[in-house]
């Protein structure tokens, strides 16, 4: 131990001080005011941009870039639609940052095994005044220690400790002759119990990496339900520019059949009751165009948000669809196959895979922790002696050194918080397990009703068909009845409105089947691969994992 004679005033300080640090060990240091004072975040420097790693941002098919149209129209296909959205969709961008942050803690867990160098200087003073036990004379004693100590310290995964250093000191007293000492040491650590071997020691690193990759799996589900809804605003938003056509059209056959009403009124071939049929039906496609155009701007507005900010921040940006929803409608042959592709692509099931993995890894780490703490340690050092710095090196190569070596023992009576942390993990793995079987189940439910919806939007796309055309039928025996005096204008009202609603069905089956498609193949997890788009979460969990983005 060394000491250093203090001024006066500070020896009269270091009582109070004393006190006051003792005391601060009954006081709660997360309770002080000091941690309940935040930065004010406008005083920071505004944080950079990241440039995203390739393998986040989804590899798209070559298409032609789009420019922002001049004259107010956007013509777009569903294939560009789809890849505005992926390219400049907010959401997606927020949520790509997720695996790099996830990213970051698996480099923080491999950080713990860089080795570490570090150093030490000091100096200190004495004067003290002794008595000579042989002669009871009391003699004033001074002296300086000055020196340092500089090394590398590294933890391994095998539970391995090691440390090596060099120090050198040098005393002067006016009791004995200056003394330079030198040594050279290396210390080595194992565990023999608890934190023992790779299996224990890199389960933060394994679950670290886990997270990454399920991450990854996670922006792959994201990015897929972004592309499903795309396309399901797209077709919604084109049967909604359809049913405005048919109520249009529907609109000026009422109107066109209320003037030739009037007509008939006027020249006494008709009562003048038969007009109210006719105009009620004329209110009624007013009213349900009104409703159709109201429903299109909806669906513009909520197609223009997916395609990114560029396209919301035109307010008056129509758009022009050019895609043609009719495709032939084949028969669902292969349910099994589909199940088995689900089980394979869905990224929620693999991410809950990775899961439940990391649970696995977390009862390895909470058993390990139920063992003694045992550790065998060796220190070994090689000291040389002299007058000067220089000999003090040069004497190491002399017969002195130091061994210690021994063991060192702990361990917690009860250990109840060790067990408690591993029936915790148990329990999590359990529940973890039974979450995956359990997701399985869902995704072959949600497979086999997504199948059924498309055979069920097969089927009404030709049931619809051969409906609109008995309906066209019916309406056209309907007027043919009403020139001759056989039928009234009310029935032609009801035969044409059930004619148009005939047409919208129509339309609907199709677009129907449309939306159904793909929403079958978001519930195998294959939209992105039908679509030509590419986004590998392994590559991209290693890289991230391994690599600074």
């Amino acid at each position: 131990m060394k000491w250093k004679i203090l001024p006066a005033w500070s020896a009269a300080a270091l009582l109070p001080a004393t006190i006051i640090v003792l005391a601060g060990g009954c006081v709660q240091p997360d309770r002080l005011a000091v941690f309940e004072q935040y930065p004010d975040a406008d005083n920071y420097p505004q944080a950079r941009s990241m440039e995203l790693p390739q393998q986040l941002q989804p590899q798209l098919p070559d298409q032609p870039a789009m420019e922002m149209p001049d004259d107010g129209f956007l013509r777009i296909s569903v294939e560009q639609a789809v890849i505005l959205a992926l390219r400049h969709n907010r959401d997606l961008q927020v949520q790509q940052y997720n695996p790099v942050i996830a990213g970051t803690f698996a480099r923080i867990e491999r950080g713990i095994y860089d080795p570490e160098l570090f150093g030490e200087l000091y100096y200190s003073e004495e004067q003290a005044t002794e008595t000579a036990r042989s002669t009871g004379t009391q003699f004033s004693v001074e002296s300086t220690d000055a020196g340092g100590i500089a090394g590398i310290r590294q933890q391994l995964p095998t539970g391995t400790g090691i440390e090596a250093t060099i120090e050198q000191e040098r005393s002067v007293s006016n009791r004995a002759p200056e003394q330079q000492d030198a040594r050279v040491g290396l210390t080595v650590t194992q565990a023999l119990l608890r934190g023992f071997g790779p299996a224990a020691n890199l389960v933060d690193i394994r679950q670290a990496e886990l997270e990454t990759a399920a991450s990854v799996y996670e922006l792959r589900g994201f990015t897929e339900a972004l592309l499903a809804e795309t396309e399901i605003a797209y077709w919604n938003y084109v049967l909604a520019k359809q049913e405005i056509t048919i109520f249009e059209r529907s609109l000026a056959i009422a109107q066109q059949q209320l003037d030739d009403i009037k007509q008939r009124i006027e020249v006494g071939t008709l009562p003048s009751i038969e007009s109210a049929a006719a105009k009620t039906e004329v209110a009624r496609r007013e009213q349900a165009l009104i409703s159709a155009r109201s429903m299109l701007e909806e669906r513009r507005l909520r197609l223009l948000r997916l395609l990114g900010p560029g396209f919301t921040e035109r307010e008056d940006l129509l758009i022009n669809a050019t895609s043609d929803p009719d495709i032939p409608a084949q028969p669902v042959s292969d349910l099994a196959d589909r199940l088995q592709l689900a089980v394979q692509s869905r990224a929620d099931l693999q991410e809950a895979t990775l899961r439940l993995r990391q649970n696995r890894l977390e009862t390895i780490f909470t058993r390990n922790g139920l063992l003694p703490k045992l550790d065998l340690f060796i220190t070994l050092g090689k000291t040389g002696f002299a007058n000067t710095f220089a000999d003090s090196f040069k004497e190491m190569e002399g017969s002195t050194y130091d061994l210690t070596a021994g063991v060192r023992l702990s361990h917690y009576l009860g250990n109840r918080a060790a067990e408690a942390r591993h029936l915790a993990a148990r329990a999590s793995r359990s529940q973890a397990l039974a979450a995956v079987r359990n997701l399985e189940e869902l995704i072959a439910f949600d497979v086999r009703l997504a199948v059924n919806d498309v055979e069920r939007s097969r089927r009404q796309i030709s049931a619809s068909r051969i409906t609109r055309e008995l309906q066209e039928q019916t309406l056209s025996a309907e007027k043919q009845r009403f020139d001759v005096g056989a039928s009234t204008a009310l029935l032609v009202a009801q035969a044409q409105r059930d004619y148009l609603a005939s047409q919208i069905i129509e339309v609907e089956a199709v677009i129907n089947y449309r939306i159904a498609m793909v929403r079958l193949y978001l519930a195998e997890g294959s939209l992105l691969e039908r679509r030509g788009i590419r986004l590998d979460p392994v590559e991209a969990a290693q890289i991230l994992t391994r690599r600074s983005p």
